[in-house]
Order: structure tokens, then C-alpha cells, then sequence
């Protein structure tokens, strides 16, 4: 893997002078935060892209969901790509620009606050993106640490050290406009690498169209009628993973940076396109994998029981040459660090933006906000790294927790909050603890198994709860809502 060290190295240096670039463009919070807002396009589209879809997405979920799903995985690419990133930017991305704007405020627990009038709910937003953000960087971390091991022979404490160096370099320097920038490079390898990844695939069975035609006799052949998965598994997993995504922070942060309302038609056609190619080259490698493996040679460990992640690694191990490997391998770590550093960002923030009570000293007046910022991105950065390295055990759950209790808290109340006046802060705050709790209860009621089942729930629940005890509630001042919903 002597060509994967040089493309690694290289890709690694370029990282870092971008961090040294973006460090002259931060002089405020908001270039930090939000690159100043002034992000068109193409950069805005293939950020949300790139921290859409980790490392995940190819190990994980594509060995998974290919193999005990078969076809029916490419659903899941086609919501992620249709509900999750076109719709998304179509029905989110202008109101949130603007009233983040008429407001003045840069995150979603600053947004859900002034929005309802509600200083309370800050800081209890802010603790939710704390406590279930960060065990997901941290796993992130893991995952590359694991996958520096495996393909460089590099000792996973090292390479852990390597990912926190590196990160903590571009991130800190340059902010949020680092990130954008390294995001773009970054989705171009991502999308390079996906379609060279099926095209040579592919081409062993005869072509994309006659290896999906191949597969479903191959998996009726291994999976058993039994255990194929419902249609209602399926449509929990295809909503979790898409309209899910509408609550995440890290998500909907790509909204508040562009620079106008007139990159948003653009933004959602390349996020769109993007987000095609990298779903439906994971999903579809995943569900080649019946035609590459029988239940004799699928990864098992000593037990019998398959080794879901092992299904694509091992895979393009022994189907792809050694350069075209390496560029896959680009295109993971790729995939990984966009999705890290937008959640240290957002995390971050928490801290830095929501509960920080003063960011300018009295004494001197000097603006500390980007120098707390840039010193909390690097606490939240060790923070990751020790529980990447000594693998705490209540993290794994919160990891489990974390996409359906941030997106099943934030959904209602931001959405429904930016196109009706009639939410109040009584209906923001219930649907936000509505979110947590449901996804609490049903995830130990229903077991891990069938977290997605229980995430999409957590999700519309409290789109009922919210318009309820609105409809019983004060709403806000004509104030409030005259400041937020100004131009809209």
C-alpha cells in the first residue's frame, strides 16, 4: 500500500494549507461558524453532501443493508438523495437563511430561542447537541482509527493521533470556510471514487444493469424468506436516513451559510446529483456482494455469524487493483472527516455560541468568541479521541440514541417554526422533549435492532404534539414574529 501512504500524505498536506488559507479569511464568529455567508453553490451543495455520508455509508450500512436487503437497499439512496438533499434544500433552505438572518442568530438552539422567545430553550438544545454529537464524532474517529489498522499497519492509538492532529489543524485555523473548501476536494475525490468503485465492479458481471439483474436471484438464493426485511423496516430506514436529516444542526447549518437565496435552486440540483451517485454506488456494491461472496465465503467469525462490515472491505480487496484501492480508501477517509468536522463545528458551538455568556471582555472590549471557538473545537477534539481510545461503554449507546433523539427533538419545532406563526414556545418545548423521550423509551422498549423503526417515530411524534398544545397555548409576541418572519 505504498501508493495508499502517498495518496494519504498528500491529501493530508493539502488539508493543512487550506486550514492555513481559511485562518486569513476568520475574522469574526461568523466567518468562523458560517465562512462569513458567503458560500455559493457548488461549494454549499457538495458540503451538505459530504457531511450527509460518512464512512458509514460504505462499510457499514453498504455490507448491511446489501447484503440482508438486496435491491431493496437502493431505496434507501434513492430517499437519501431525493427527500434528504434535493427537498431538503428546496423546502428548508430560504426561510432558514433569512429568518436566521432577521433574527441574528447562527445555531439551532440560538435559532429555536429567538424564534419562540424562549431563553430556556437554548440551553437545553444546546445539551442535546452536547451529549449526543459528540459520542457520534467520536465514533467517526473510531471507525478511521480502525481503518488505518487494517489497510496501512498503522497501530490504532497512532493513527487516532494522526486523525486528531490533522483535523484539529484545518478546523481550528480555518473554521467553518476551511471546511467548506476541504469539503469540496473532498466530494470530488467521494464522487470520482464512487463511480470508478461500481464501474470496475460492475464490469466483471457484464455491466451495472445485468449485475442488478443478477442479484435477486442470488439473494433469495442466500436469505431466507424469513429473514428478509418488512416493508415497514424498510420505509423506517428510508425515512430515518432522509427526512430525518432535516433536524440534524450539522445539517441545516449548510442553510444559514450560503451567500444568497439564488444558489438554493442550483445547491439542491448538485446535492441531489451527488448524493445519487454516492447512495447508489454504496447501496449497489452491498448488493453485489451476492454475486461476490455465497454463504461459504461471506466474513464470519468463528461462530457462523456474518461480519456485516467486513462484507465491502473485503470485497473491494480482492476485486479492485491496488491504485484504484487506494483511491477508495481516499474517498472513505474523505467521507469520514467532512462528516468530523461538522460535527466538532456543531458541537463546539454548543459551548461556544449557546451557553457561553459573554463574548466580549469588558475590560479591553476585544471580540473572544472565534479564540473560545477555536479552543472549545480543540477540547471537543480530545474529548473524541479519548473515548475513540479507551472505547467507553455508555458511549455506544448514546451513539445508538443520538441520530434519533437530535433529529426527533429538533424536526418539529425548526420546521414547523419557519413556516407557521401559530407554534408556541409551550408547543417547542413539548416537541422537543417529546423527540427525546420517545427515543429513549422505544429504543430500549424495542431494542437496538430496530433503532430506525424507533427513530422515524421519535420524528412524528412530535410533529402532532407541537400544532396541539399550540393550539392551547400563548403564541408568541406580534414582536417575535414580526423580527422572524420579516420578508418571508
Amino acid at each position: 500500500m505504498n501508493i495508499g501512504i502517498f495518496f494519504l500524505a498528500a491529501f493530508l498536506v493539502v488539508m493543512t494549507i487550506i486550514g492555513i488559507w481559511g485562518m486569513r479569511k476568520t475574522k469574526t464568529l461568523g466567518d468562523f461558524f458560517l465562512g462569513g455567508r458567503t458560500l455559493g453553490p457548488w461549494v454549499s451543495a457538495v458540503a451538505y453532501g459530504t457531511s450527509y455520508f460518512s464512512a458509514v455509508i460504505f462499510i457499514g450500512f453498504a455490507g448491511t443493508q446489501g447484503w440482508q436487503f438486496g435491491l431493496s437497499a437502493l431505496w434507501i439512496a434513492l430517499g437519501n438523495a431525493v427527500i434528504g438533499a434535493g427537498a431538503a434544500w428546496l423546502v428548508l433552505a430560504r426561510r432558514t437563511r433569512r429568518m436566521t438572518q432577521n433574527m441574528d442568530t447562527m445555531t439551532m438552539p440560538e435559532f429555536l430561542q429567538e424564534r419562540y422567545g424562549a431563553k430556556h430553550l437554548k440551553p437545553l438544545a444546546a445539551s442535546v447537541i452536547f451529549f449526543f454529537l459528540l459520542p457520534y464524532s467520536a465514533s467517526v474517529f473510531k471507525g478511521l482509527g480502525h481503518l488505518f489498522e487494517k489497510v496501512f499497519g498503522i497501530p490504532y492509538d497512532i493513527a487516532l493521533l494522526i486523525m486528531i492532529a490533522f483535523t484539529g489543524i484545518y478546523l481550528i485555523l480555518g473554521g467553518y470556510f476551511a471546511i467548506a473548501i476541504t469539503d469540496f476536494i473532498q466530494g470530488i475525490i467521494m464522487f470520482a471514487g464512487a463511480a470508478v468503485m461500481v464501474l470496475v465492479l460492475s464490469s466483471e458481471g457484464g455491466g451495472y444493469f445485468a449485475m442488478v439483474g443478477k442479484v435477486s436471484e442470488a439473494f433469495e438464493a442466500h436469505i431466507p424468506a424469513a429473514a428478509r426485511p418488512s416493508a415497514l423496516t424498510v420505509v423506517s430506514l428510508v425515512f430515518m436516513t432522509s427526512f430525518g436529516t432535516w433536524g440534524l444542526p450539522q445539517m441545516t447549518q449548510k442553510f444559514y451559510a450560503i451567500k444568497n437565496e439564488k444558489v438554493i435552486p442550483k445547491a439542491a440540483i448538485v446535492t441531489t446529483i451527488f448524493a445519487l451517485m454516492i447512495g447508489f454506488s454504496a447501496y449497489s456494491t452491498g448488493a453485489f456482494s451476492h454475486l461476490f461472496f455465497d454463504l461459504a465465503t461471506v466474513p464470519q467469525n468463528e461462530a457462523g455469524g456474518i461480519l456485516y462490515d467486513l462484507i465491502v472491505p473485503t470485497l473491494l480487496t480482492e476485486h479492485l487493483p491496488e491504485t484504484l484501492m487506494a483511491l477508495i480508501l481516499l474517498l472513505v477517509l474523505s467521507a469520514s472527516m467532512s462528516t468530523l468536522s461538522s460535527l466538532v463545528l456543531v458541537s463546539s458551538s454548543s459551548i461556544a455560541i449557546d451557553l457561553y455568556p459573554s463574548r466580549v471582555d469588558t475590560k479591553t472590549g476585544t471580540d473572544r468568541s472565534v479564540a473560545m471557538m477555536r479552543f472549545l473545537s480543540a477540547v471537543f477534539i480530545v474529548i473524541s479521541y479519548f473515548i475513540s481510545r479507551f472505547q467507553i461503554s455508555i458511549i455506544v449507546y448514546l451513539m445508538s440514541l443520538s441520530w434519533g433523539v437530535v433529529s426527533g427533538s429538533f424536526a418539529a419545532p425548526y420546521i414547523l417554526g419557519l413556516y407557521s406563526k401559530k407554534v408556541t414556545k409551550a408547543g417547542a418545548y413539548a416537541g422537543l422533549l417529546m423527540g427525546i423521550v420517545t427515543m429513549i423509551t422505544l429504543f430500549f422498549v424495542l431494542g437496538s435492532r430496530q433503532s430506525p423503526l424507533a427513530a422515524s417515530i421519535s420524528i412524528v411524534a412530535p410533529f402532532i404534539v407541537v400544532p396541539l398544545v399550540s393550539a392551547f397555548t400563548k403564541p408568541p409576541s406580534k414582536e417575535v414574529l414580526d423580527k422572524a418572519f420579516e420578508g418571508v
